[in-house]
């Protein structure tokens, strides 16, 4: 009895993953890393079509990663577990950047930080409010998000980040949060709030290193336009 022929795709999926193994993810168009990660997904059907869908719909593979479920499950072809796997993934590069910079941060590196940033918020359509508490040593502690919009709308008053670096006997802050609208430049509210949180930090000897507010492609440092006055660090 003859065997009916494998599919083509199948063939084709192999190709691409020779290609990873030989030449790295960097080998791949994005197309191709799209449709090579949906195969992970989806097992039974040719994903090359979908993935063209996705940057169709979305416009570049970074809006693909970006993308929440809901509006991922909106292209044909997509079901949860596809859109589940695509949002993994941008959360597994947030979570590695973050790994990275629980070793120690330098205050000074500017870019490391930013690239946690373009993981961790750059892309969200909705406003957040990142704290990252540091040590004496200037190991990350811990980090706090906050949801629901702007410093001004979400009520986090700064004697509130006071008491929590206290608790965990954090000497130094740096806050970041997003501005979804691509302008990155802060209100006269971010920099009053800015302002206030500092005043109260120094009151206990813990210092604000930094505030950054991140777009994709933008972004603006308090410390850098000497917005805020961290103490040297000893």
């Amino acid at each position: 009895m003859a065997t009916s022929p494998k599919p083509s795709h199948l063939g084709h999926r192999a190709r691409l993953r020779a290609r990873v193994e030989s030449a790295g993810l960097d080998s791949l168009l994005d197309h191709e890393f799209l449709e090579l990660l949906l195969t992970y997904a989806i097992t039974r059907k040719d994903t090359k079509s979908l993935a063209w869908n996705l940057l169709k719909q979305f416009g570049s593979l970074s809006a693909v990663l970006d993308a929440d479920e809901a509006a991922l499950c909106e292209v044909p072809g997509i079901g949860p577990r596809a859109a589940q796997l695509l949002v993994l993934v941008r959360d597994a590069f947030s979570r590695y950047a973050k790994d990275q910079l629980s070793q120690t941060i330098k205050v000074g590196a500017l870019d490391d930080i930013l690239d946690y940033c373009r993981y961790s918020l750059a892309g969200k359509h909705e406003e957040f409010v990142e704290v990252m508490f540091l040590s004496t040593g200037w190991t990350l502690l811990n980090t706090r998000r906050f949801f629901g919009g702007a410093i001004s709308e979400i009520n986090l008053e700064p004697r509130k980040i006071v008491e929590m670096a206290l608790n965990i006997k954090a000497t130094g802050l740096i806050i970041i949060h997003n501005h979804p609208s691509g302008d990155p430049r802060p209100s006269a509210a971010d920099v009053a709030w800015t302002e206030q949180l500092e005043k109260a930090a120094n009151v206990f000897d813990i210092s604000v290193w930094e505030h950054l507010i991140v777009c994709r492609n933008a972004h603006f440092s308090f410390h850098g336009h000497q917005l805020v006055h961290p103490k040297e660090k000893k």
